[in-house]
């Protein structure tokens, strides 16, 4: 698995769309045969091909995925720097956004974030990696009024993928004025339909009450590679550092407040939330 790794990320890294396009053909491979079950049976793959046309593998059961070899030392493999992905595929969105905005390019950055979302919910810990703020604008310019709508829509996405089950990464998206950002776009008349339905459905999520992830502190992933505090959370340290010291979490109410700085009618928004329940979730 190692070799496989080291050659998807010397794609990666170079400026080559071809290359990059394999290297990231590579992981998704990769990340396929870890995750996906092959129709064992005839009966299976008849079924299969009368539905979709071609014999497709269906998804391992969770349960069964975390006793899986494979997937065990995929997940073991992420625990360091060397052979993170999330990191790698991080390194080459910079790469890729600062070639500009084309057709050829903006499809490798659709394809290079609807990998890096696959990664962040097979192993949650690289999540931490967007409490840098670093990573955390890398995302907001992705979010420019200028980018493509695909590209914008995959962020959005990708945005979710990183915040979920993270509040001190929330935070961070907060204190860099992420919720300018997204207010922002969605207030443009530029944007399109299906962005802006996008953003509503992150504002939604946004506003949901915070649930930190129970299996390991966010923090304490790629602990070296974390930079002292930033300047955005020394400025944000305020009235809000005793609460967020102790919990970590905002409730539903604190986040309408501030999301109500950059848009009108919020409580419509946190009223469909409570009419709806999403989830099962509680609101109290």
């Amino acid at each position: 698995m190692e070799n496989l790794l080291s050659l998807s990320f010397d794609y990666l890294s170079s400026f080559d769309g071809v290359k990059i396009r394999k290297g990231l053909r590579q992981l998704e491979g990769l990340l396929a045969q870890i995750c996906l079950s092959r129709t064992t049976t005839a009966a299976e793959r008849r079924r299969s091909m009368a539905i979709d046309g071609v014999a497709k593998s269906r998804p391992k059961d969770l349960a069964s995925l975390s006793e899986d070899p494979a997937f065990r030392e995929f997940f073991k493999l992420q625990e360091g720097f060397e052979w993170n992905v999330a990191i790698r595929l991080i390194s080459c969105l910079e790469r890729l956004l600062g070639k500009g905005s084309n057709g050829q390019n903006d499809l490798l950055l659709v394809s290079t974030l609807d990998l890096l979302r696959g990664v962040l919910l097979i192993h949650p810990p690289s999540r931490s990696l967007f409490a840098r703020e670093i990573y955390m604008n890398l995302l907001l310019d992705l979010l420019d009024p200028s980018s493509c709508p695909a590209v914008q829509s995959s962020a959005v996405l990708t945005l979710v993928t990183a915040l979920l089950e993270q509040p001190s990464i929330t935070r961070c998206f907060e204190n860099l004025d992420g919720l300018l950002t997204v207010t922002s776009l969605f207030k443009n008349r530029g944007t399109s339909r299906e962005v802006k339905l996008k953003l509503v459905e992150f504002l939604y999520f946004y506003l949901m009450p915070e649930t930190p992830y129970a299996g390991r502190d966010a923090a304490s992933m790629h602990g070296g590679l974390h930079r002292s505090p930033s300047k955005a959370s020394r400025l944000g340290s305020g009235g809000r550092e005793s609460r967020e010291g102790e919990e970590g979490t905002r409730t539903t109410t604190e986040k309408q407040s501030l999301l109500g700085r950059y848009l009108n009618n919020v409580e419509d928004l946190v009223e469909d939330l409570r009419e709806t329940a999403p989830f099962g979730t509680n609101f109290g």
